[in-house]
């Protein structure tokens, strides 16, 4: 981002090297890009791709990303986020990285890694005794290599204390939600993650594989991409007929593959979709009931308090009003 203009209230650095995770990058950069947007007189986030050298790096994709700031000139941070990557687990690339992130632990307000980003944060020590997670796929290896953390699986992501790690590439922006909903408040993130078309705030303790992707796996081929967007747009009209004609396939036929491919029909998915999709959004944020029925596409509070009591045995209001007791009580 531009230092130009008004200054900025947070500055993040994401650090990056050679065989990152593109994406890693990406997704928390259009986040906090987003959430500055929104209000340009008084910009919340500067964002800086921090690296060893301003030599391009290549990612594991084999994109090439211009690093903003070297080690040596960076200068102080509100937030460092380390991104995953194969590079990082080369010994002379996680030095480099360790190296220049130990002086900082003391006055950086927060750190964080997504995915495998976790091999450089648990080796400056910062997480020693300290709840964290990763990648379903790492967490025995990071346990093996880094006893004193005390790993747990299964998580989107974990924040204990200062530090902040996160599971799979796509929690990276789970994981900068979080951290604009502590900023700027539970609207802003979430009309940053709608702006971002993102299907729901995902609460840090829910499970890595998420429900549209739990029915997108079980789905035949044809069907899948329909789903995908379904789950990224449930405030949209997603009637029989709509969805035929998005598909391209008569109303019956949609209703047959999803019965013999899913044993549900299309209007169960959704309603499940849609209601777990605001059990995520309560759950993870103190938002008011009816900007959550509105974004997963009820026409009233009243028909989705009631939608969503049916389906988690408890009133919307009582899930959120746990999230803020339990807020309370840490």
């Amino acid at each position: 981002m531009s230092e130009q203009g008004p200054p900025v209230r947070w500055r993040v650095g994401l650090i990056a090297y050679d065989q990152v995770n593109g994406f890693d990058i990406a997704g928390p950069l259009e986040v906090f890009a987003t959430a500055t947007a929104s209000d340009p007189a008084h910009p919340a986030y500067g964002v800086d791709i921090v690296a060893a050298t301003l030599d391009p790096v290549t990612t594991e994709a084999g994109m090439r990303i211009l690093p903003a700031r070297t080690f040596t000139d960076a200068g102080d941070y509100d937030t460092i986020i380390i991104p995953g990557g194969a590079g990082l687990r080369e010994p002379g690339v996680n030095a480099a990285i360790v190296q220049w992130l130990v002086p900082r632990l003391a006055t950086t307000r927060r750190i964080a890694s997504i995915c495998t980003g976790i091999y450089g944060l648990a080796a400056t020590g910062v997480l020693d005794g300290r709840r964290a997670t990763t990648h379903w796929r790492f967490i025995a290896d990071v346990q093996r290599r880094f006893p004193a953390l005390l790993m747990q699986s299964d998580c989107i992501y974990i924040e204990d204390g200062p530090c902040f790690t996160s599971g799979g590439v796509c929690a990276g922006i789970d994981l900068a939600l979080a951290m604009v909903r502590a900023d700027l408040g539970p609207s802003a993130a979430l009309a940053t993650g709608h702006e971002m078309v993102v299907p729901s705030m995902r609460a840090g303790a829910q499970a890595q594989f998420s429900e549209p992707l739990r029915a997108q796996a079980r789905a035949p081929r044809r069907l899948a991409d329909l789903i995908a967007w379904i789950g990224a747009n449930l405030d949209a009209d997603l009637s029989l007929p709509a969805l035929a004609a998005r598909a391209a396939i008569g109303e019956r036929q949609l209703s047959r593959m999803f019965r013999d491919g899913l044993s549900e029909s299309p209007g169960a998915l959704v309603v499940r979709l849609r209601l777990q999709a605001a059990h995520d959004m309560l759950s993870a944020n103190p938002v008011p009931v009816g900007e959550v029925a509105r974004l997963t596409g009820y026409r009233s509070p009243d028909a989705f308090g009631r939608a969503y009591a049916r389906a988690h045995g408890e009133p919307p209001e009582t899930t959120r009003d746990r999230r803020r007791m339990s807020e309370t009580a840490g």
